[in-house]
């Protein structure tokens, strides 16, 4: 019987398909500042030329660039290695590969990789399955890539790559520049960027109501594309220059509770946020709750009455995937908000919406707040999402002024 193995520096459990899941790279000391790179022996003869080796028998396919809800491109290669060469006890096997961009063909970018191949035996039938990913922005680029092992048998190969926004996403603007080369980067919740805002007198206070949750509510883990969208909303939140306050509300409808809060706060603290979503434990349902079929929108309601009763930010924007609860909110414990003075939105992240059409419960209460409603699929309905939802809190702040101005 064949078997089919997946490592990189550690044993990994399943092949990383999704470009989103490659494992990054390392840049190499030199790339990004436009230094001398120093390659180990004939590495850099093997990367100059364009013969394609298989010393070491192995099979690379590229991974085409695709936008993802962060709005950088991400691109890489999937490795297939037959596990007899490679059989034994302690072979590291190195991959340097160089990306260079098309306007800037005497600056490439340098990335290496180690793998360490857990024991192997001699016998062994099937394939060894890798992968690595990159990002850059929109332009063309070539990849020059290698693989060497522990007694220097060599595969390579060299391939070229177009990133390009559809004729309809170009005026999206994009986290990454034009004919840029970067690292992926899988740290989720590293620290934004400052970011340079309007005066406070003129700009606008949000309040974000976020259920960190995978799309698939039963699942036992966040897959990284879930992460990836749910995050990325925030930051796209958090880069608005028109926006001066922030108040974050991270909760689970599956544990029906809330993880974190920040108020008023002049930007988002995702390493807080990050560390405080990490006590999450997905899959699990307290069984006092799971016996009550009234216990997800009991909690909802209370949620909701505490967060918008008191709410003094210009707008409440709910974000998340949909919820499964078939129990909605009584529409009576939502009388005392009949009249918010503030817009309400919900940017509902949903990958299958054919699949999932119906309106979930904070829907409902959207829809009772006569607010607004966006299907967040992919990367462009962040973008457009997001523009609608500035100009509405705009135009509608504008009114107020001038419905409350001296005649």
């Amino acid at each position: 019987m064949s078997r089919t193995l997946v490592f990189t520096c550690v044993v990994l459990g399943g092949l990383m398909a999704n470009p989103s899941q490659l494992l990054p790279q390392t840049l190499m000391r030199g790339s990004a500042s436009g230094g001398t790179v120093q390659l180990i022996g004939n590495d850099s003869a093997v990367l100059d030329t364009e013969e394609s080796k298989k010393d070491l028998p192995c099979t690379v396919t590229p991974v085409k660039p695709v936008l993802g809800f962060d709005l950088r491109f991400h691109s890489g290669y999937q490795i297939a290695l037959p596990l007899h060469e490679v059989a034994g006890t302690g072979d590291v096997l190195t991959i340097i590969f160089r990306v260079t961009s098309a306007s800037a063909k005497d600056s490439p970018y340098y990335f290496s990789q180690r793998y360490t191949v857990p024991e192997i035996d001699a016998d062994a039938k099937g394939d060894a399955y890798l992968g690595g990913g990159f990002d850059v922005g929109e332009g063309d680029y070539h990849v020059d890539w290698m693989m060497r092992d522990r007694i220097e048998r060599v595969c390579s190969s060299n391939w070229d790559i177009t990133a390009s926004l559809t004729s309809r996403d170009q005026n999206m603007k994009l986290a990454i520049a034009q004919n840029a080369i970067d690292m992926s980067d899988q740290e989720f919740f590293k620290e934004e960027p400052p970011v340079t805002r309007l005066k406070a007198e003129d700009a606008f206070q949000v309040k974000v109501l976020i259920n960190y949750a995978p799309q698939q509510g039963s699942a036992s883990s966040m897959q990284p594309i879930d992460t990836s969208a749910l995050v990325s909303i925030l930051r796209n939140i958090s880069r608005e220059p028109r926006i001066c306050k922030f108040s974050i509300v991270a909760f689970n409808m599956n544990e029906q509770r809330v993880v974190y809060r920040q108020d008023d706060a002049d930007h988002i603290d995702f390493p807080k946020l990050g560390k405080a979503l990490a006590s999450l434990k997905f899959g699990m349902v307290d069984y006092k709750k799971l016996s009550d079929p009234h216990s997800g929108s009991d909690f909802l309601s209370k949620l909701v009455l505490d967060e918008l009763s008191n709410n003094k930010s210009d707008a409440v924007i709910f974000a998340g995937p949909k919820i499964g609860l078939t129990d909605n909110v009584p529409p009576d414990s939502l009388k005392e908000l009949a009249s918010v003075p503030y817009p309400v939105f919900y940017m509902n992240y949903n990958l299958t919406p054919v699949q999932n059409p119906w309106r979930d419960p904070i829907g409902n209460v959207v829809k009772h707040l006569r607010g607004y409603e966006y299907t967040i699929t992919r990367p462009r309905d962040l973008w457009t999402s997001w523009s609608d939802i500035m100009s509405r809190i705009v135009k509608l702040k504008l009114v107020a002024t001038v419905t409350t101005s001296p005649q």
